[in-house]
């Protein structure tokens, strides 16, 4: 199966900015997902994407595949009750940092704490692309956005940290510099039972870029590659697998809690 026969090709081109690092991350998940439905290891009349609102959540769109695209912050929410209602599901969770992290963040911590059976892919671009570059949970403190234009004042939130210490099981941190590494870590996170969190430090050369010193996309590709490490050095962010555990899967949990009520946990 070509990586076209995932795809929507109808809907070409795309609305990306050019240079946006979202078209990566479209591209590594289209060939993931290719090549697990031409061997058989996903059904793609059971593989859904789930997104919210903002630049990554259009990305389901593009793919021949069932999709919800929901409402701002509730892509989780409504992954939830998709996996509670029906295990056999692969659920994908396509979100940004703002949609994750910000109006999304109660979603976020439970999913994790409940370890949801999903996949959830976060494009953290430190910025509200979409809407017009407004300040994010992520954004690096001091950066320049359009609601903090003299530089942010709050400490960033490590969305890694964030969902380990809620208790998901199974995490990474990549960049759109190193597509190779993102693909095989979105393979790992489908192989996976429970919830993993992979997050992926992106590019937004329009409303990101621009106000923070970076003349092009190309640029901000390479400070990506260079200021990140797979080993802990001092002033880099550290990317990799961050945990990697065994835990027992909600979907589970709920199925044993209706056989003690008399159901038969379908």
């Amino acid at each position: 199966m070509d990586v076209e026969d995932v795809l929507r090709m109808d809907r070409w081109p795309h609305i990306l900015c050019p240079g946006c690092g979202n078209g990566t991350i479209l591209n590594v998940l289209a060939r993931e997902l290719a090549e697990r439905f031409e061997n058989g290891d996903l059904d793609p009349d059971k593989t859904v994407l789930v997104s919210g609102i903002g630049c990554s959540s259009r990305l389901p769109g593009y793919f021949r595949l069932d999709s919800l695209h929901t409402t701002h912050g509730r892509p989780l929410a409504f992954a939830t009750g998709l996996k509670t209602a029906n295990p056999d599901l692969e659920v994908i969770v396509i979100t940004g940092d703002g949609d994750a992290a910000a109006i999304g963040g109660n979603h976020l911590i439970h999913a994790a704490r409940r370890n949801l059976d999903v996949t959830v892919i976060c494009a953290n671009n430190y910025i509200y692309g979409m809407t017009g570059g407004q300040v994010s949970p992520t954004t690096p403190e001091g950066d320049v956005s359009t609601t903090t234009p003299y530089g942010n004042p709050e400490p960033p939130f490590d969305l890694c940290e964030l969902v380990m210490g809620a208790g998901a099981p199974h995490v990474e941190r990549w960049t759109t510099a190193h597509p190779v590494q993102l693909k095989a870590a979105i393979g790992r996170a489908l192989d996976r039972e429970g919830f993993s969190f992979i997050d992926v430090l992106s590019q937004c050369p329009t409303n990101y870029g621009r106000r923070n010193g970076f003349r092009d996309a190309r640029e901000m590709v390479e400070w990506l590659r260079e200021n990140t490490s797979t080993r802990d050095e001092e002033g880099k962010i550290r990317i990799g697998i961050l945990r990697d555990e065994e835990r027992e899967p909600f979907h589970a949990r709920i199925r044993k809690v209706l056989e003690k009520a008399g159901g038969d946990g379908d």
